[in-house]
């Protein structure tokens, strides 16, 4: 199969002092992330990504796993956007493929401007390499680690994407001392709120970062920190009643956010 995709991204990073901020916000949110300063080596890999691409930590543009910084998928797109991407053309490679053992190879093109001879890239998956959390949904991972993988020789990005590592402890078990949520505002009452949705998040094996994708949503604001507390406590309500009535169908609920950068098909 072969789809041809454009992208239709928000705006990218400035120039000047407005970069200057974007770092110093994101060497805080790898902080806050971390619990404790970033290493000298991480720090470098940071400033170095953020200065050259205007990745943000905060919009989902990078992501700190094991003490490292990673791409993602969201902040490659966004990439292609802004460097006017041309399309980008996906097809499996169905000798590689085997769909009984949801064993899947995709190759994905990225024609970095028009006219483009275009930038190939591979991605594989199955079940001994992706995370439990997303397990059934091999086929769209396979996808993703392709695009990824050609975006990133498209437009040189040397770091590699979160989305193209292995199966990873699960997140919930990170979000023991990195939670994605902000923290509460001060008060026992706010306190209450976070470690409920924590155990929730361990007790069903959620996905944090899917999760955070699934209140901004449900809150309907732009962001967590703009909701209000009273809309983060209806949705920890809401996200334990469907946990328990029906996690499977919670997961793939959950896994519609993986990508939330919405992609045209033409």
């Amino acid at each position: 199969m072969t789809t041809q995709e454009t992208l239709e991204l928000d705006s990218g990073p400035q120039e000047g002092d407005s970069g200057q901020r974007l770092l110093r916000h994101n060497l805080r949110s790898a902080e806050r992330t971390l619990g404790h300063a970033p290493s000298p080596r991480l720090e470098s890999s940071i400033r170095s990504i953020t200065e050259e691409f205007g990745f943000s930590l905060d919009r989902g543009e990078l992501m700190i796993l094991n003490g490292s910084a990673y791409v993602t998928h969201t902040g490659l797109l966004h990439l292609g956007r802004r460097m006017n991407c041309g399309g980008i053309a996906v097809e499996t490679v169905d000798s590689l493929c085997d769909a009984a053992a949801r064993r899947f190879v995709v190759k994905a093109t990225v024609f970095s401007c028009p006219g483009s001879p275009g930038f190939a890239g591979y991605g594989d998956a199955d079940p001994s390499n992706v995370s439990a959390v997303v397990r059934g949904a091999e086929l769209r991972i396979a996808e993703t680690r392709a695009v990824n993988r050609a975006l990133r020789k498209a437009y040189g990005v040397g770091l590699c994407s979160a989305e193209e590592l292995g199966a990873l402890p699960p997140r919930m078990e990170l979000a023991e001392h990195a939670s994605p949520f902000p923290e509460p505002a001060s008060g026992r009452s706010g306190r209450r709120v976070r470690d409920r949705l924590r155990q929730i998040i361990r007790r069903h094996k959620l996905d944090p970062v899917l999760v955070k994708a699934y209140a901004v949503d449900c809150c309907g604001s732009p962001s967590l920190k703009q909701a209000s507390r009273e809309q983060i406590e209806n949705f920890v309500e809401q996200l334990a009643e469907e946990a328990s009535r029906d996690r499977s169908r919670l997961l793939c609920q959950l896994n519609g956010y993986a990508r939330p950068t919405p992609e045209v098909i033409v």
